[in-house]
């Protein structure tokens, strides 16, 4: 089996299939977090990854990351517990999120 690969790969490389790929002439990404999980999980991810799709819960947070930074910069009281709501809100749907995506991996 491994010759045939082999075969295959030195084939693929003599008729050029192998040259100008994504990451050509880069290290291979550091994965080793990788080892820990499923490997199907894995996959997905790195799937997302190259899609450039992040799951709900990600871009969720990162809206409440910027929430929590804007509100520092509040001094009104309206805005302050306008801005506090709209934490609270992202707070929840990033559980709700994370919640759910944990008990589909299930």
């Amino acid at each position: 089996m491994g010759k045939l690969a082999e075969r295959q790969i030195k084939k693929a490389r003599a008729q050029g299939q192998l040259q100008g790929l994504e990451g050509e002439g880069h290290p291979l990404p550091d994965r080793s977090a990788e080892a820990q999980c499923d490997p199907a999980i894995a996959a997905g991810h790195r799937i997302m990854a190259q899609a450039a799709v992040l799951p709900e819960e990600f871009a969720v947070k990162k809206q409440m990351d910027a929430a929590r930074k804007a509100y520092t910069s509040l001094t009104d009281p309206r805005l302050r517990k306008r801005a506090m709501a709209d934490i609270a809100d992202l707070e929840m749907r990033y559980n709700m999120a994370r919640d759910a995506r944990r008990a589909f991996l299930k």
